[in-house]
């Protein structure tokens, strides 16, 4: 597993930058975001929490029914998609709600 960043959905916003807990993104001379170290990512989401645009993708492992699927989160009012995709094609969306997700 590991986190992707697609430079052509990127704007460049810094958000992702900002957010990052290993403080392992940085922007190229065209101000999009890219992985410093794609080694030490820690695959914690964050920054494709942040990312208004969903450039930044959780690529699966084989082992998580990978085989080139890739996670995406975006925001609907409060909750938090996620959504997996191969081929542009939904496979699964989960959608949670942070604000129930710590009761238990």
């Amino acid at each position: 597993m590991g986190v992707v960043i697609d430079q052509n959905k990127c704007i460049g916003c810094g958000s992702c930058m900002r957010i990052c807990p290993g403080n392992l993104i940085r922007t190229n001379a065209e101000g999009k975001a890219y992985l410093k170290k794609e080694r030490d990512c820690w695959s914690c989401t964050s920054c494709m929490k942040e990312c208004p645009v969903k450039a930044i993708a959780l690529v699966l492992s084989p082992g998580m029914g990978g085989r080139g699927a890739k996670f995406v989160i975006s925001k609907k009012e409060k909750k938090i998609c996620w959504t997996a995709y191969r081929d542009q094609e939904v496979i699964r969306e989960i959608i949670t709600d942070p604000e129930e997700s710590n009761k238990y």
